[in-house]
């Protein structure tokens, strides 16, 4: 890529004002910093425990009633299509379920966004979490085989060219299938695909137009990851410089360090430290409270930890793994943060503000003043 990239996710939250209210501010503010494109998550309930998404510990309740009420992507993302014409972003889910949502539907649903947008649709896919199968019913046993076999039936249906298809699969087996959209000038959605372990990047390898890991990594981790997805993409005869290297990750920030500071020493905040992998919370001499061998969010079901145990849970935090989990500080420092992920090779990055998580409502809404400066700043790096 000749130039670095910057993308702004966010959470589709219902508010009490509409359940547009946010969406159109954050994209507001995508078009107005000039970002190169705007991401929505795929989640069916949230990752932060809803005992304490509560006034007494978030001050953003008073506009979002109930963490848990996720609005739908692909829904908000054709909403959201109709006012594209400003901007003209590339409008992407990241990352969407391969393991709940049959691959046909997903290959359905980002086809006919790449015709309403002309070419602009990003498909972000990963393997999702336990909390949006287990408590539905979808079998959680074996999330990355089923992901491998959600991309390879997306990528046949794209090119099947109208004709029946029938494909062997043990989980989505397809018999004289017909998949008949047509891409739009002969392109479908790039495939962003959120890979970690090596299973998941060689799959990378073979599907993805980019690596699109999401948080849950240090720069030097993500050179790593991203030499390995390069060799292995030259080994099976693919240009290696033709996958994207890009990353989704979280920020923090406000007005000042202390006020920074203050929203990462919070309870709510720090709730969110329990998506981290209990190996990261070992480099910090703590032991994640959920197990030494615990994942993070791939298999945490917050809605079920009460107020009581997550307060526990918070009291174990290192503020150093917040620091190190997430980009924070004031804009400068965040900068200079983002500056040392793409000298280890990022390329693109999907930035998420999560300085919302803390006690105050105001403080939280002023932060987005100096995030706002932050996407600015960095489409110069």
């Amino acid at each position: 890529m000749s130039r670095f990239r910057v993308g702004l996710g966010t959470q589709l939250l219902n508010t009490r004002v509409s359940p547009t209210a946010m969406i159109h501010a954050t994209y507001l503010a995508a078009v107005a910093s000039r970002a190169d494109s705007y991401w929505v998550a795929d989640h069916l309930n949230s990752l932060l425990p809803r005992a304490i998404a509560t006034p007494n510990y978030f001050g953003a309740a008073k506009l979002v009633p109930k963490i848990d009420a996720q609005l739908e992507p692909w829904t908000m993302l054709g909403h959201l299509a109709a006012l594209n014409r400003l901007g003209r972003l590339r409008l992407g889910v990241g990352v969407t379920d391969a393991s709940r949502r049959n691959p046909a539907v997903t290959a359905q649903a980002a086809a006919t966004l790449h015709l309403l947008t002309r070419g602009r649709a990003l498909l972000g896919i990963g393997v999702g979490e336990r909390e949006g199968n287990e408590p539905y019913g979808v079998e959680w046993t074996k999330p990355v085989a089923r992901f491998e076999e959600a991309v390879a039936t997306i990528r046949a249906l794209w090119n099947s060219g109208g004709d029946l298809i029938s494909r062997e699969s043990p989980y989505f087996p397809l018999r004289n299938a017909v998949f008949d959209i047509p891409p739009y000038r002969g392109t479908w959605p790039e495939i962003w695909i959120a890979a970690h372990g090596p299973r998941m990047l060689r799959a990378a390898v073979r599907y993805a137009d980019a690596w699109y890991p999401e948080a849950a990594l240090r720069p030097q981790d993500y050179a790593r990851g991203l030499q390995a997805v390069r060799t292995a993409a030259s080994d099976a005869g693919r240009d290696p410089l033709a996958i994207i290297p890009a990353a989704g990750l979280f920020v923090i920030t406000g007005r000042s360090r202390s006020e920074v500071d203050e929203a990462l020493n919070s309870d709510i905040a720090k709730a969110f430290a329990l998506s981290i992998p209990a190996e990261m919370w070992a480099a910090h001499r703590a032991q994640h409270p959920l197990g030494q061998q615990f994942t993070g969010a791939q298999d945490l079901i917050p809605q079920t930890i009460d107020e009581h145990t997550t307060l526990s849970y918070t009291a174990q935090v290192p503020v150093s793994l917040m620091k190190e989990f997430f980009l924070t500080g004031t804009p400068q420092d965040v900068i200079g943060q983002v500056a040392e992920w793409r000298d280890h090779g990022l390329r693109y990055l999907v930035a998420m503000n999560l300085s919302i998580l803390q006690p105050s409502l105001r403080k939280g809404l002023a932060a987005n003043a100096p995030f706002f400066r932050i996407l600015r700043a960095l489409k110069t790096l």
